[in-house]
C-alpha cells in the first residue's frame, strides 16, 4: 500500500511539542509533505532557530512517519524561512492555548 499525504499527516498530528502538549501540525511547524514512492520528504521549522527541542522533534517526526505509515525513508529538512509565527497555529491549537 503507497504512502500519501494524508497519511503522513494524520503520522505527523501523533508528534507533540513537549512544551505545549500540541501536535507540530496543529503549531503549524509542517510547511509542506512531498511522497515520492515510499519515500516521504517533510519540510518543517521549529518555533524558534534556537529550540531547544529541535533535534527531539526531528527524530520524533522522522519515527513517526517511518512507523504509522510505512514508509521506505523519511527525509526531514527543517527551514527558517518563512519564520514560524503563532498565526501560522491552527484554531484548535490556539483554543488549547486559550488564545480564543
Amino acid at each position: 500500500m503507497a504512502v500519501t499525504v494524508d497519511d503522513a499527516i494524520a503520522a505527523l498530528k501523533q508528534v507533540i511539542d513537549p512544551e505545549l502538549g500540541i501536535n507540530i501540525v496543529d503549531l503549524g511547524l509542517v510547511y509542506d509533505v512531498q511522497i515520492a514512492g515510499d519515500d516521504v520528504l517533510v519540510t518543517m521549522t521549529m518555533t524558534t532557530p534556537a529550540c531547544p527541542l529541535g533535534a527531539h522533534l526531528v527524530d520524533e517526526t522522522t519515527f513517526a512517519v517511518e512507523q504509522l505509515t510505512g514508509a521506505a525513508s523519511v527525509d526531514v529538512q527543517l527551514v527558517w524561512e518563512p519564520a514560524w509565527s503563532p498565526m501560522m497555529m491552527s484554531i484548535e491549537a490556539k483554543q488549547q492555548l486559550g488564545w480564543l
